[in-house]
């Protein structure tokens, strides 16, 4: 007999699924305050409140229809697009253009980025240096913050970072929804680990100069946050490849695989993340008596994380992010949250709840307060005319 998915617990229940929201709610009505008294300034409290009401709508949904990935990636996708939008008006307020030069580096204002991470870790361990021209702590997305944050997000979600926090992946997670179907359909297992030597170049050229050297050359989002100024040949070279990966690795190999392909296979962080796999409490689990070999899994997994070496195995291969998806997919729920260790003990809605509180949490709270500055940035086009009043 062909096996049936069971609903989750909460799906199409809104009224339990609103009282498992009801604590969330409460948490994020502190948290997306971001430490400021949002009730003196009438465009701040709009913001605040709007992007509260979304984000709770939204867990909500994932709830009341069973739903992970759907849901998610309205939020994902947003923050992407809403960060580039207030980070570049944050530069143009500062500097007037959203590129730095070298008074900028020399007086350690270039912002620091969590993909950064994947650079500063060795030398800070031998030659305690930062090799990275922002400021240390008391700045805008300064080293000692984003080294906090980055801490949290691997010890809370791993590799589900790309999914649930990275403020880049929401790009190509876009574009590579635009098809229903691919025109490139496969691809090499093996790129799974380029994202491993990706990490071991970079960490290593940096170490070596003490230059942040995926940050200088080959970083796709230099094209939609900040760029080196450019003022010669290196630095046109260093603008024409930025753009050239954004187009090919963000935008048209998502567009034509439906694939994540700068975050599967070229993003350094990813494969960081993947590192901290083994300490992270949540994990995909695949029962292979449930499966039915459909391989719808492995058709719609952004990551190319499925396959049926995965199947096999029980678990989804190591560029898996947690976005949710094919568990949504699968029509015998073979795939499910579990707890690491756990083993079967916890039931997979129960871990899938745990997960989404964890997860959301931590990506409300990252996107917040650029949804909330995107919105005070209309409402100034607005009623004044201007993004930086």
């Amino acid at each position: 007999m062909k096996p049936v998915k069971s609903p989750i617990f909460t799906e199409g229940r809104p009224l339990l699924s609103a009282l498992l929201t009801l604590p969330l709610a409460l948490v994020l009505a502190l948290l997306l305050t971001g430490g400021h008294d949002v009730l003196t300034d009438g465009a701040r409290l709009a913001a605040y409140l709007a992007v509260l009401a979304s984000d709770v709508a939204l867990f909500f949904l994932m709830l009341w229809t069973g739903k992970t990935d759907r849901w998610r990636a309205v939020l994902f996708i947003a923050f992407a697009l809403a960060l580039s939008v207030t980070f570049i008006a944050r530069m143009i307020e500062v500097r007037g253009h959203m590129s730095f030069g070298g008074g900028d580096v020399l007086s350690c204002e270039v912002p620091f980025c969590h993909l950064v991470t994947t650079m500063v870790l060795i030398p800070m361990a031998l030659a305690q240096s930062i090799t990275f021209p922002g400021r240390i702590e008391g700045g805008f997305a300064d080293v000692s913050s984003m080294l906090v944050i980055v801490a949290i997000a691997l010890l809370v979600l791993g590799r589900g970072f790309c999914s649930w926090g990275c403020f880049y992946g929401g790009w190509d997670d876009f574009f590579s929804r635009l098809r229903k179907r691919p025109v490139i359909t496969k691809i090499p297992p093996i790129l799974r680990r380029l994202p491993i030597a990706v990490l071991a170049l970079v960490a290593i050229t940096s170490a070596a100069t003490l230059v942040p050297t995926y940050c200088d050359w080959i970083c796709p989002f230099k094209t939609v946050t900040e760029y080196e100024a450019v003022t010669g040949l290196a630095s046109f070279l260093k603008a024409v490849v930025f753009l050239g990966l954004f187009l090919g690795l963000v935008v048209v190999l998502p567009i034509l695989t439906r694939r994540r392909t700068q975050c599967a296979y070229f993003c350094p962080m990813g494969a960081l993340c993947t590192g901290a796999a083994k300490v992270n409490p949540h994990e995909i689990r695949i029962d292979p008596d449930k499966c039915i070999h459909c391989k719808k899994c492995e058709k719609n997994c952004p990551m190319g994380a499925l396959d049926g070496d995965a199947i096999e195995k029980g678990r989804p291969s190591v560029t898996c992010s947690k976005c949710g998806r094919c568990v949504d997919d699968c029509p015998t729920g073979a795939i499910t949250y579990r707890l690491r260790g756990g083993g079967y003990s916890v039931r997979p809605d129960v871990a899938r709840l745990l997960f989404l509180y964890a997860g959301w949490t931590f990506l409300t709270v990252f996107s917040g307060g650029a949804l909330q500055q995107f919105l005070i940035i209309v409402m100034n086009l607005v009623t004044k005319g201007s993004a930086l009043s």
